[in-house]
């Protein structure tokens, strides 16, 4: 194929992604992500890799965004058991990068705009050995730095109820306390009450701190 070609849509990605997916060689899937919708059909994807014997030839690189659904991160455990590789980065992750084999890369581009491209994500397929070899190399500094899934998900982490989560996320959507407080229907002393409850939870000394700690561990969608 070309040394670097550019993939337009989902379906043009999954065209060239699949037959690998559904191979049964050693190949080395590392997978750089925000959450598990970064790449579409990624679900599906691990389903299928799971199915397989053994362990798994596969690392996945997420942001703490993954961990704000708990189905999400039931799915996360999932994938470790069967022998994926899963790391927590503090750092966002805007984009997705795909390198298999450490030949070939994937990037995700955003999604641009209609009627430009019809409202398709495109992606950028790349074989060019000085560029894969960049890549990588940022990539390997991120997983070294990076958590483990476990040691992310032990009890030293902060847990929240449903309605914590509610308030962590009028928070941080930049809503005053009056807005947020007859949104979430509760009083605005009792959102205050609720607010200074995070912000000891969360080991916080600012409305904006916790919002950044919630980030970090992964408590809401950043």
């Amino acid at each position: 194929m070309p040394q670097v070609m550019m993939l337009r849509g989902d379906v043009e990605l999954w065209t060239r992604l699949k037959p690998l997916t559904e191979s049964d060689d050693d190949t080395e899937w590392v997978n750089v992500a925000r959450d598990l919708d970064t790449w579409p059909g990624a679900r599906e994807a691990a389903r299928l890799t799971m199915r397989r014997n053994g362990a798994v030839p596969a690392r996945k690189l997420y942001s703490p965004a993954v961990l704000a659904d708990e189905r999400d991160r039931e799915a996360l455990r999932e994938m470790a058991a069967h022998g994926m590789q899963i790391r927590i980065t503090a750092a966002p992750l805007s984009r997705g990068t795909f390198f298999i084999d450490r030949r070939t890369m994937i990037l995700t581009s955003p999604i641009t705009p209609a009627p430009a491209a019809h409202g398709h994500r495109t992606y950028t397929m790349s074989a060019t050995p000085a560029l894969v070899d960049g890549a990588y190399a940022l990539f390997q500094a991120a997983w070294e730095s990076a958590t483990d899934l476990a040691a992310f998900l032990s009890a030293q982490r902060p847990r929240i109820d449903a309605q914590a989560a509610k308030v962590l996320r009028a928070l941080t959507s930049g809503a005053t306390d009056e807005t947020a407080a007859r949104e979430l229907g509760m009083s605005l002393r009792t959102y205050r009450r609720r607010v200074a409850e995070l912000l000891v939870t969360l080991n916080a000394g600012s409305r904006f701190q916790a919002g950044v700690r919630a980030g970090e561990l992964g408590l809401i969608r950043g």
